[in-house]
């Protein structure tokens, strides 16, 4: 059972984030809902775009970028050419801004995307660089929280993208529920992450089987650690 808790194939352990209608780590929503209302507060409407995400929602995205069908960005949120790639470069190009199926932190329901509700349409919402800097329509919230991540632990939440260490490019807009999210962490190892991409119907599995080692360490593994 925690397996599929792990790599998103179980729901058992989510429940409803009312009035957002998204389904978060049942002992995650109080912490989000004290932190909603603190924004609140201050001027701003955090909303959830993404949270809880399954693992065949995440497959259909991971084999859609690997067959060309959705469109691979570089590190600055920009479009590649996906017919000048090698599998290689299509397998990194993929990581940069989309979890592997099976090894996503959103599997977990202690990771949510967010973005101003005040500033911004929901349908309008890309998830891109430009909409979390400074002058972005998301930028002042997103400072607000850095703010409220260093100074008050009692929320709970981080950013694991919060600098680009190689692997998963930045994004501020991913927050991360520290007091579950860290033991889910500690319990996805390098034999999860095996056994996940033999269990997967993922298209370039092969190039990842190749050196699942490396991408374990440098996209599953190498993230900013929770101030606290």
């Amino acid at each position: 059972m925690k397996f599929d808790i792990l790599t998103g194939r179980s729901t058992s352990h989510l429940m409803e984030l009312l009035p957002h209608q998204k389904l978060v780590h049942k002992d995650m929503r109080d912490d989000f809902e004290r932190l909603y209302l603190a924004g609140k507060a201050a001027g701003f409407d955090i909303q959830i775009t993404s949270c809880f995400r399954g693992f065949e929602q995440q497959l259909n995205i991971w084999n859609a970028k690997a067959l060309g069908q959705r469109v691979l960005l570089d590190s600055h949120g920009e479009p590649i050419d996906y017919n000048t790639l090698s599998p290689e470069e299509i397998v990194l190009a993929i990581m940069r801004w989309s979890a592997i199926p099976g090894a996503s932190r959103h599997h977990w329901g202690t990771d949510v995307d967010v973005f101003d509700g005040n500033t911004m349409k929901r349908e309008d919402v890309q998830l891109t660089p430009q909409e979390v800097a400074p002058d972005g329509p998301s930028g002042k919230l997103h400072l607000w929280l850095n703010e409220q991540i260093k100074k008050n632990k009692s929320f709970g939440f981080f950013r694991p993208y919060s600098a680009d260490l190689g692997g998963v490019a930045p994004e501020k807009w991913h927050l991360s529920y520290a007091p579950i999210s860290n033991e889910f962490f500690q319990e996805y190892t390098l034999d999860v992450f095996k056994k996940n991409l033999e269990q997967s119907n993922l298209e370039l599995a092969h190039v990842l089987l190749e050196n699942p080692e490396f991408y374990f360490k440098q996209y599953v593994t190498n993230i900013t650690k929770a101030p606290f």
